[in-house]
């Protein structure tokens, strides 16, 4: 830890927009802080972009777009720059995670065993897609020829959140990158400075400046000018189903413009008393709601366990999860839990618990501020919320937190009708020995992404995103790519 210690107090972290290959102040001359979550001390000034800021941005952009810098290359050009873009980043690794352990309260280990070796995954992933696009020629009469083929929109805005600040990020930009776009790129206010310093690294290797942009701000400010902006083509989104519904307003008022979503969930887990190994079960579904302390957008936070064996889960998981999620500095590499991305945040997150303890659900573990971390220290304790049921807020509403729910059920049939009674789709999960029935639920489950006797497994090749109020994109996979592009047509004349 000493070691993170001292880097942490020679890091000097940018907080400047980056647009046209610059890294400039707000044109208002307008700030704001951005905090460390596990202290309360502020990290760095950071500019509050507005809209001329993005006006700026999208020219910049546009003006790429226009002059085919970027899409005019070579698809092989375009993919040796991503890859390039890939090693730079790796190079920078220890910079990067530090940045992110510091502004967002996410532990150094996780950062560099999770976050980035995904950031590297992605962008060289589609980066080796962008010779792959294929078209097609059409069975047509003698004399005509028909085509169809895949162009890149123009400029894509992407509002990207916090919980994963760079991963989250770069499951947009390196898919519209790939695809020949142009980027602006509005981090959340919460934890923006990797962002800013992945923008300059994609110029360090050789990206054309304009084509990747940043524009700090916050989100009714910057974010919502971003929406607006008429010459945006599409605008790709994670974060709160609110905001989300609030993007597909602006999109409508403006210029139609594409929107991609990627918003709540409230996933479930079924816990079957047929399953392979209860322990097991217990330790994926214990990481399954902490990890990133539960910041994560499809984090398993319904825990529906068959009544057979509701008390042995119980008791198994109230056990084991002092020891495998410990508060501590997110700079200590022994660190498995941070704290949640600000004070505000943790009082909402200590709120929906104090809820469910009024409406009846028993607090097994957890359920408020850890001691030792002081005043400014934003940290939640691990909470299992048992005997609750499916009325209470706790088991609706997306708390964003460290905070797992538990019922029990009784049949199959009931267990799918409380996994599905949310508007809430990202993902779920089944715990059985029975393929049959695990093949049922996963026909029945409403969720984008079901697992089946495993949580949050997968690679590149798993599209990502939601059904119902959980959005209407994929992240990830080569449709991620291609939902970034558009299909023109083109019939030819070719007739005596």
């Amino acid at each position: 830890m000493k070691e993170w210690t001292a880097r942490a107090g020679a890091l000097a972290p940018e907080g400047r927009h980056f647009i046209d290959g610059r890294l400039v102040p707000s044109r208002s001359g307008a700030t704001f802080d951005t905090v460390n979550p596990a202290t309360g001390a502020v990290l760095a000034q950071v500019a509050r972009g507005d809209g001329a800021d993005v006006d700026a941005a999208v020219a910049s952009a546009q003006a790429a777009w226009a002059d085919r810098r970027w899409r005019g290359l070579a698809p092989r050009a375009r993919m040796d720059i991503l890859l390039r873009f890939a090693d730079q980043i790796e190079r920078h690794a220890d910079e990067l995670a530090l940045t992110e352990t510091l502004d967002m309260g996410k532990p150094i280990s996780d950062v560099r065993s999770i976050d980035l070796p995904e950031v590297l995954r992605t962008i060289r992933y589609f980066a080796e897609c962008i010779d792959k696009i294929e078209g097609a020629v059409t069975h047509t009469a003698p004399g005509s020829l028909h085509m169809i083929v895949h162009e890149p929109l123009g400029v894509v805005g992407a509002i990207s959140p916090w919980n994963y600040p760079m991963l989250m990020a770069i499951w947009k930009v390196a898919p519209a990158l790939a695809a020949g776009n142009c980027v602006v790129l509005k981090p959340s206010e919460q934890a923006p400075l990797s962002c800013v310093r992945m923008a300059q690294l994609f110029v360090d290797a050789g990206g054309p400046v304009g084509v990747f942009n940043v524009v700090n701000g916050l989100g009714p400010e910057a974010g919502k000018a971003l929406a607006l902006h008429p010459d945006v083509a599409k605008l790709t989104f994670t974060g709160s189903t609110a905001v989300g519904k609030l993007l597909l307003a602006y999109a409508g008022q403006s210029n139609m413009k594409r929107v991609a979503l990627e918003t709540g969930g409230k996933s479930p887990q079924i816990f079957f008393d047929d399953l392979y190994d209860l322990d097991a079960a217990v330790d994926r579904a214990i990481g399954g709601i902490y990890d990133n302390a539960g910041q994560v957008c499809n984090a398993g936070s319904r825990l529906l366990v068959q009544r057979g064996i509701h008390d042995a889960f119980l008791s198994r998981f109230t056990a084991r999860t002092a020891a495998l999620y410990r508060p501590g500095n997110p700079l200590d590499p022994a660190t498995t839990l941070g704290p949640v991305v600000s004070a505000a945040h943790q009082r909402q997150v200590l709120a929906r618990i104090a809820q469910a303890k009024g409406d009846g659900a028993h607090c097994a573990i957890g359920g408020a501020a850890p001691e030792g971390f002081g005043a400014g220290g934003a940290y939640v304790a691990p909470t299992l919320l048992s005997h609750t049921t499916a009325a209470m807020a706790i088991n609706r509403e997306e708390v964003f937190g460290p905070v797992a729910s538990m019922m029990a059920f009784d049949t199959e049939d009931q267990a799918i009708a409380l996994a599905n009674d949310s508007v809430y789709g990202l993902a779920a999960a089944v715990w059985s020995a029975d393929l049959k029935r695990a093949h049922r639920c996963v026909g029945a489950l409403q969720a984008g992404v079901v697992w089946v006797n495993c949580f949050g497994d997968g690679d590149m090749t798993q599209p990502f995103g939601g059904y119902k109020q959980s959005g209407n994109s994929r992240d990830k996979h080569i449709d991620s790519l291609l939902s970034y592009m558009q299909g023109k047509s083109a019939w030819f004349n070719i007739a005596d």
